[in-house]
């Protein structure tokens, strides 16, 4: 079905004029055409998330799972936007070591972990999901943010536009500054409309968020984040545990072409089946990582407990690894309360069962990985460095 989204309007820039795009209030009207394919990707995704939510109930430490999870997200939500940090940077970055990539780059990263975070604690304290916490989180991931000019937590005062030297030949052109709140106002309100399935409601949250591009910079970040925090905050995962960044990367052609069908068409019916495809398939590989992991771990825990009398030590450490992927002999000792030499024992033990390996070639300062461990995590962003 073809459908108004929106209207353009005639706005100008030093002289040049352009058009700009003003989105539809949310939900589209009319209502989305729920045929069977679209219904049946619905009750799919739904399943899948269902899956994940319950997996997490069932994890022995769920908090370890989410620590990891969001950092892998904070790395492919970062990289979409240009950025070269690894999971394995962030890591190094956290333990204040030399990452080997811009310094900023895993800055930005380290932005998103702290940014999601302010989020979920905002929204247990009760306070609501709109733009003025949205805001809030904006402010938190762009902290230092590269260049001047990003006005971290406050909506922009002046034009953006996608592609393009200028808004003249723009491929695509967000309201003007004066009229977000045209914009905004009526999405804050369909934030809190609950008459359509939470999963429809985040997917059309997602692609107005970014049609309205109401920040100088950071609106992919958040828009994506927003699919979570949105999904958490209707009660459909109690962790946040979902993130959409890995899919859209790996499909961005079609993720940038069903958002502006959305604008050229009216569309949302193939935005979002395009959404829910990528719910279903990246709850399945959440699960499924979910699973890898715990088997991981059991497999070495029974491999450490054959280590004879040091194997109390080594299962100290075995567990301090899942939190610490990455960590150097110092660190271990202080973490545990484990004598250096003994920890130094316990590391060589693990290194010749494969479990850690040294990444730096030195003879002091060493850091050690959990190999596996960070393998699975890393799956489909940059491999360890």
């Amino acid at each position: 079905m073809e459908r108004e989204s929106g209207q353009y309007v005639t706005s100008s820039v030093s002289g040049e004029p352009f058009r700009a795009f003003l989105p539809a209030a949310l939900p589209p009207e009319p209502p989305l055409e729920l045929d069977g394919d679209l219904l049946g990707l619905l009750a799919a995704a739904n399943q899948g998330v269902g899956r994940l939510d319950g997996m997490a109930a069932v994890l022995p430490d769920t908090r370890l799972f989410l620590y990891q999870y969001v950092r892998k997200e904070a790395v492919l939500s970062s990289q979409i936007e240009g950025t070269q940090s690894s999971l394995s940077d962030l890591l190094l970055f956290e333990l204040d070591e030399a990452p080997g990539v811009p310094v900023e780059d895993t800055r930005e990263v380290s932005n998103y972990v702290a940014a999601v975070g302010h989020g979920l604690h905002r929204m247990r304290e009760g306070f609501p999901l709109s733009l003025r916490l949205l805001r809030e989180i904006h402010a938190v991931l762009m902290d230092g943010a590269r260049g001047s000019d990003k006005t971290p937590g406050e909506f922009r005062r002046s034009q953006v536009w996608l592609g393009g030297s200028r808004p003249g030949n723009a491929v695509f052109v967000p309201p003007p500054a004066d009229r977000l709140m045209d914009c905004l106002d009526p999405f804050e309100r369909f934030l809190h409309d609950d008459s359509l399935p939470v999963l429809m409601k985040a997917g059309l949250a997602h692609a107005q968020f970014e049609t309205i591009h109401p920040f100088l910079d950071g609106n992919g970040r958040l828009g994506r984040l927003l699919i979570t925090l949105l999904l958490c905050a209707e009660g459909l995962l109690t962790e946040p545990l979902l993130y959409l960044s890995l899919y859209f990367k790996l499909n961005r052609a079609e993720y940038y072409d069903r958002l502006n069908r959305i604008r050229t068409h009216g569309d949302w019916e193939g935005w979002m089946r395009f959404f829910l495809r990528g719910v279903r398939d990246t709850a399945r590989q959440a699960v499924d990582s979910a699973r890898r992991l715990l088997a991981l771990f059991d497999e070495d825990r029974e491999h450490v407990k054959g280590m004879g009398r040091i194997a109390g030590s080594c299962l100290q450490l075995h567990e301090l690894l899942k939190q610490r992927p990455i960590l150097n002999i110092a660190q271990a000792s202080a973490a545990t309360g484990i004598n250096r030499t003994s920890i130094t024992r316990c590391i060589g033990l693990l290194e010749e069962q494969g479990m850690l390996r040294e990444l730096t070639g030195h003879r002091r300062n060493r850091l050690f990985v959990y190999e596996r461990y960070v393998q699975v995590l890393s799956e489909g962003t940059e491999p360890i460095r």
